[in-house]
């Protein structure tokens, strides 16, 4: 069986990507990360996601890019609500986090020798963050075909992003035929301490908007 490393961030993009390789016939390996982000709820629905879904292995990576500042998701500045921004990237971005992400997938991938790594960026129902794009993902691959050993000798590198052209109903849609219990999922950018999501935030309204134009059951814990 082919090894592939999917990014698991243990939202419903992530999670789906995750169904999708596994319904290819790879074997998982999946990557967290930590990276001082102001909850760690989504951690814990990446953990029952690699429970449910199955992989060979799960590593929860720690960094510290509330270091760098820069973003309301690492630092005490105010997270969006209700699409209340004026930038077209709004403060929720994080400086380079997928860069850095695919990074390190890509430093384990070398490693285990997989060939492919998923990773569940969509460039249609998401915040507008630079690093969600496909000349990025393509530019990307390209970048680490030269960078590596495996590339130079001619063991290309493939970065999967399936959902890339999707729209947040067409993804939860293909989930749900894939099995995907989204209840175990979590996409809050301001969830409370007990896990509840906010309902206003980017991320929430994306995901309401998305289990309501599937016609799925939203199984979303929010505040009210």
């Amino acid at each position: 069986m082919e090894k592939a490393v999917v990014l698991l961030s243990g939202g419903i993009d992530s999670s789906t990507v995750a169904a999708i390789a596994r319904d290819y016939g790879y074997e998982l390996y999946g990557m967290s990360f930590s990276y001082s982000q102001n909850h760690s709820v989504e951690l814990e629905s990446a953990k029952k996601i690699v429970g449910d879904i199955g992989f060979a292995e799960h590593r929860i990576i720690h960094l510290d890019l509330a270091s760098f500042g820069g973003s309301s998701l690492t630092t005490s500045a105010s997270i969006p609500k209700n699409g209340d921004h004026t930038m077209e990237i709004p403060s929720t971005y994080v400086p380079a986090r997928n860069t850095i992400f695919l990074s390190y997938a890509l430093a384990w991938a070398e490693v285990l020798r997989a060939y492919r790594i998923f990773i569940g960026v969509t460039a249609v129902d998401y915040s507008g963050y630079p690093d969600c794009r496909s000349d990025y993902i393509s530019a990307y691959e390209t970048m680490a075909n030269l960078a590596t050993r495996e590339g130079v000798e001619g063991r290309k590198l493939k970065i999967e992003a399936p959902l890339i052209t999707l729209s947040k109903a067409e993804i939860i849609r293909r989930g749900t035929e894939l099995g995907v219990d989204y209840s175990l999922t979590h996409s809050c950018y301001d969830p409370t301490i007990e896990g509840l999501s906010c309902g206003f935030c980017d991320s929430c309204l994306h995901r309401k908007k998305g289990f309501e134009e599937a016609g799925v059951p939203d199984p979303t814990r929010y505040i009210s």
